[in-house]
């Protein structure tokens, strides 16, 4: 805008691309976008929490499943695998992905049918129960589900390619001959574009993103359920005391899954997850974890560990970028996010390059971060202007990539001095009492001649000038167009719009080009997350001082040396290892006493994380292990008690043990703690010691069994059977005067007592009832009979006394109405008694 008084006045800027911009060239030496990005790169990061839902069928005996996370715009199936009629793997999957919804057929049988009754029941399943959705059977037809599949818009597959070369492709990825899971596909696409998922406020011709399909699979997996996870602490949740910093409002507490996260990038850290709630018994796939892990401990790669966690760290969210360029709703923070990540990907690239090739890992970027990243990165580089998009908070383009663009930004940029020009000329028309005028553009709009409003200027009609149309009043100022202004508009057209319309052009264009190439940006999030969490796993065990487990297939159960709680030994001063070992057919059974307090729990709990560990590909907390083919672990150590779940703690004690004795087979690991102690003491005993004889009635087909207890009569009863099966183990204490040593070692033999008076001393209980306790419990195991204490006994009887005098002196012997009968039946009488 130009300003005329009686002289020139200052010219404010006009809308245009406004100040210099900085280039960003091909990768290579260039920095990457600094410091004044990082609150702009901070809201490409949000993300909403992600909705998981689930389609499934089943006929047969097999499951066909399919799902669709919105956090990464991806399908995942699992081809079709048999199940049993209860159902156990299609419930491992809810528990595993907790899905928003359940979508199946309205046609089922009923295992089917009850299965999800029950599910739709579980009003306490966390985080929530599942919305059940039935379709038509119809929509789960085989050939229209295929014709589904075929004729989806899938950002993945390129334009280029013809009908017959997208159906080779996508027959390459999904398997057709799977059927069950190709209708299940089929009601799941049928699905998404009826409740149009993430687009429901789009136009009805944009369809739900889908940016590729994986597969997954559940075979070799360990069985571990929820209770385990808890009372193992591998993961844990706390309320975040900030929680609106937190789309969950939770945060990791102390757990295993807390010490060992060290992950730089988001995706790390869903891997690592994805990999605790997975834990696998496939060798392959864990000595290749173990190989990364233990290349990285060598002393000599600390610093090429260090760069690497250091690239990662810009490895972002790309999947959401691509979602929103799927959907044209990218920001100016996008194309920052998305150039620093492929640039930190080349990075990894060229790093892996040089490390060695045997290496399955390191092999697979090496050859897998394509030159088509490089090509991703040159185009952002050279054509997007980081510096003008975020003055002008849109897209911009750099100078030299369309001549046009340059040419009306020119053009726009000498408006200000021209239009000052045509001001001049404008006043010289104007009536003397106008003492100003300036020339304005507004986008839109168009060019408009502005004079400040007279103080004869009163009414609308006071507005006309002649020869000028009136278009608005706005702050004291009347704006209008004139022949020059309408002739500007002829000229010079609406700059700025044309500009931001080619602009736009560019970038779609440009996006086309990422969109096409979104497989291997796929592909470098899934390495580039691997080797973070490799890289977070060598760095706990590197400070931790963690050691490779080995694996045995032979070996049936584990063998552990010097094994270390991973968590209580970053909490205690000092922690004493000890060892464990359970194979072949000696010791399947271990029966471990001790005093409360001497660390049985702790010894179980570390039992169960040194296997679960080695099961995820992780080093483990001991200077030894070797872990045999466990193909599940069950615990009964802590009962999670909830009102929702309307059961009294026994009963769940006994539902977590019901499920043992259910499930468990020799090759799985099972730790009971205190199982009995929630009803009487004689019921309690009877029903550890049935369950134990259970187990032990199987000989060689039983579980490997941890049981701690304070039940001694088990043993001094002889309520187990004799034989190899059994081991009893005891925890290893000293007497120091009336001072109990806690040496918080295991061997073998059995506590000859529990010494809950110490601990009942340790906690603070009155000495009195602590030397109470003891002469009861004595008198138990004596079989005598229990008297009440004498001097207890004396004291009552000395307030009793004292009460009766005290009410013999209030009474008034002189009160007419007093009756001493009375007195004596209702008052005197009941007292001696009770003195008596």
């Amino acid at each position: 805008m130009a300003s005329l008084g009686g002289t020139p006045g200052r010219t404010p800027q006009g809308p245009g691309p406004g100040a210099a911009s900085a280039s960003f060239p091909s990768p290579g030496p260039t920095p990457l976008p600094g410091p004044r990005e990082a609150e702009q790169e901070d809201d490409a990061e949000e993300e909403e929490l992600a909705e998981i839902h689930l389609c499934v069928l089943w006929n047969s005996g097999y499951l066909g499943i399919a799902y669709y996370d919105t956090s990464d715009s991806t399908i995942h199936f699992m081809p079709d695998a048999p199940d049993h009629e209860s159902l156990k793997l299609l419930q491992r999957v809810l528990d595993e992905i907790n899905p928003q919804s359940v979508v199946t057929s309205a046609k089922q049988d009923e295992n089917m049918t009850q299965f999800l009754g029950k599910l739709a029941s579980q009003e306490h399943r966390e985080p929530k129960r599942p919305e059940i959705i039935f379709l038509p059977s119809v929509d789960f037809g085989l050939e229209i589900s295929k014709q589904r599949l075929l004729s989806g818009n899938y950002t993945f597959i390129p334009d280029s390619m013809t009908a017959t070369e997208k159906v080779l492709f996508l027959s390459s990825i999904i398997p057709f001959d799977s059927l069950l899971t190709v209708r299940a596909l089929g009601g799941l696409l049928k699905f998404l574009g009826r409740r149009r998922i993430g687009v429901e406020l789009e136009d009805y011709n944009v369809s739900v993103p889908i940016l590729g399909f994986k597969k997954f699979v559940l075979t070799h997996l360990v069985s571990i359920d929820q209770d385990t996870y808890s009372v193992l602490q591998i993961f844990k949740s706390e309320f975040h005391p900030s929680v609106y910093k937190v789309a969950s409002g939770l945060k990791e507490g102390l757990s295993l899954f807390g010490i060992l996260n060290r992950c730089r990038c988001k995706w790390g850290e869903k891997l690592l997850r994805l990999w605790f709630t997975r834990p696998t018994q496939d060798l392959g796939e864990l000595n290749s974890r173990l190989d990364v892990i233990q290349f990285f401990l060598l002393p000599q790669n600390l610093d090429m560990a260090q760069m690497l966690h250091r690239l990662l760290g810009h490895i972002k969210n790309v999947p959401l970028i691509l979602k929103r360029m799927k959907l044209s709703h990218t920001k100016v923070s996008d194309w920052q996010v998305l150039y620093k990540t492929v640039y930190s990907a080349l990075g990894l690239r060229d790093a892996c390059r040089s490390l060695p090739q045997s290496i399955q890992l390191f092999r697979d970027i090496a050859q897998e971060f394509s030159d088509d990243l490089h090509h991703i990165a040159s185009l952002i580089g050279k054509v997007v202007d980081f510096e003008g998009s975020l003055a002008e908070n849109r897209f911009t383009v750099l100078p030299n990539i369309d001549p046009e663009i340059d040419e009306k930004k020119r053009r726009l940029m000498g408006l200000p001095s021209f239009l000052t020009e045509v001001a001049w000329k404008e006043l010289e028309n104007l009536d003397s009492r106008i003492p100003s005028c300036s020339v304005i553009y507004i986008p839109l709009i168009g060019f408009l001649l502005s004079v400040p409003r007279l103080p004869s200027m009163v009414e609308a009609s006071d507005f006309e000038i002649e020869g000028l149309d009136f278009m608005f009043l706005s702050e004291e100022k009347l704006h209008y167009r004139s022949a020059r202004t309408k002739e500007l508009d002829t000229l010079l057209g609406d700059l700025h719009c044309e500009i931001r319309d080619q602009e736009t052009l560019l970038m779609y264009q440009l996006q086309c080009q990422v969109l096409a190439r979104a497989a291997v940006l796929t592909r470098v999030l899934d390495l580039a997350s691997r080797l973070d969490v490799l890289l977070a796993l060598a760095s706990a065990a590197r400070d931790y001082g963690y050691s490779r487990p080995r694996y045995s297939p032979q070996l049936l159960g584990v063998r552990i040396q010097n094994g270390r709680h991973p968590l209580m030994e970053l909490c205690a001063r000092t922690f004493v290892p000890n060892s464990a070992e359970c194979s072949g057919n000696k010791g399947r059974v271990k029966v471990i006493t001790g005093p409360n307090s001497s660390g049985k729990s702790i010894y179980l709990k570390q039992v169960g994380l040194i296997t679960f560990m080695a099961l995820v590909g992780s080093f483990v907390p001991a200077e030894e292990a070797e872990i045999g083919a466990v193909n599940s672990i069950f615990t009964r150590i802590h009962s999670c008690e909830s009102i929702s779940l309307g059961l009294s703690t026994f009963m769940i004690d006994l539902n977590q043990v019901a499920k043992a004795v259910n499930n468990a087979t020799a090759q799985s690991l099972v730790l009971i703690d205190e199982f009995g102690k929630g009803t009487n003491t004689v019921d309690g005993l009877a029903l550890l010691a049935a369950v134990l004889r259970h187990w032990l009635a199987l000989g060689p087909m039983c579980p490997h069994i941890f049981v701690a207890t304070n039940f001694l009569s088990l043993v001094q009863l002889q309520l187990l059977p004799q034989g190899p099966l059994v081991q009893y183990l005891t925890m290893e204490t000293c007497e120091d005067g009336n001072d109990l040593v806690f040496l918080y070692q295991v061997c073998e033999g059995v506590a000859n007592a529990s010494h809950a008076s110490y601990t009942a001393a340790q906690a603070g209980l009155p000495e009195k009832l602590i030397a109470r306790g003891k002469e009861v419990s004595d008198l138990i195991r004596s079989g005598k009979s229990i008297e009440p204490v004498k001097e207890l006994l004396k004291e009552n009887q000395m307030k009793n006394c004292q009460a009766l005098v005290d009410k013999f002196l209030k009474l008034d012997l002189e009160d007419p109405n007093l009756d001493l009968d009375i007195f004596m039946r209702q008052e005197v009488l009941p007292a001696a008694t009770t003195i008596l």
